[in-house]
């Protein structure tokens, strides 16, 4: 079986979502433990050596950058130190699925922008199927619950950032290798904890839990850098976006198992919807492909 690039950017899209997710888990868990930019930076060190390795084994030897692209790929990093700061911020002081609920927007503001910026076409029935996502999205969260305070401003702004650093991401030329963009993107996260440690001075002793969770989070961050360039890199934007989604999913699961939060009864509607959006989509996608589209 041959898989469209829509399709391949849909799973690159879900195993970034969980990749993602996983990490937050495992920041929230250390939440309390150690200061959070000291969390950033020790995780920052393992991913950095890790990311190095798996990139001379698949025989990148240099992260050399197309001078066209140059800027991009500042831009792009920039913006996820940035969004990077900002939704773990609110997802140290919130809840970690109401985090997920705000940036649920995602799909919405990364295809508007794609049509606005890139003119990536649009169809109503990809924009109907982000919109019904959505209201799952609303369902699972109940916003004006307690779980939403002042920084959900913050988180966003890590929307917003994140949106920004998309566009970069997708004005990529083909000669740009992913794994480059990866590595560089773990450089520039772990330097800026580096230094905000040595401006605030806090830091604390790391005990084997706490050192067995960075190095998890340190595996699942690497997942999410990579996956999170493919994704954008193949497919449409309007096909790929709703499955952005499937971070909600995990963040309801791993809420129950981890956190013990229960789901109520619209959270459970809500979720179901969140589902039905991917399959809707998978569904058209095929329908399309033998042409009754």
């Amino acid at each position: 079986m041959i898989l469209t690039p829509n399709m391949r950017g849909a799973g690159f899209m879900m195993a970034s979502m969980a990749a993602f997710t996983f990490n937050d888990v495992c920041v929230k868990l250390l939440a309390g433990t150690l200061p959070l930019m000291q969390i950033v930076f020790l995780r920052g060190i393992l991913t950095v050596g890790m990311m190095i390795g798996l990139a001379r084994v698949m025989g990148l030897r240099r992260l050399t950058i197309p001078r066209g692209d140059r800027w991009l790929v500042a831009g792009r990093t920039g913006t996820e130190v940035a969004s990077m700061v900002a939704f773990l911020i609110a997802l140290i002081n919130m809840p970690i699925a109401n985090v997920s609920a705000v940036m649920a927007a995602l799909p919405l503001t990364v295809t508007l922008a794609g049509a606005v910026v890139l003119n990536e076409p649009v169809g109503w029935k990809r924009l109907s199927a982000i919109l019904v996502g959505m209201i799952g999205v609303l369902l699972i969260v109940q916003p004006g619950g307690d779980g939403f305070n002042a920084y959900s401003l913050v988180a966003l702004i890590a929307v917003i950032l994140i949106t920004a650093r998309e566009m970069f991401t997708r004005r990529f030329s083909a000669e740009v290798p992913s794994m480059a963009v990866a590595v560089i993107t773990a450089l520039s996260v772990c330097a800026f904890g580096g230094i905000a440690t040595l401006v605030t001075g806090e830091w604390a002793p790391v005990e084997p839990r706490a050192g067995a969770l960075v190095a998890i989070a340190a595996v699942f961050i690497i997942g999410g850098y990579v996956f999170s360039i493919m994704v954008m890199r193949v497919g449409e934007i309007g096909f790929v976006a709703p499955f952005r989604y499937t971070m909600l999913i995990w963040a309801l699961v791993l809420g129950w198992l981890v956190f013990e939060d229960w789901p109520n009864a619209f959270t459970q509607a809500g979720a179901v919807i969140v589902v039905a959006t991917g399959v809707f989509t998978l569904y058209r996608e095929r329908k399309v492909r033998q042409g009754d589209g």
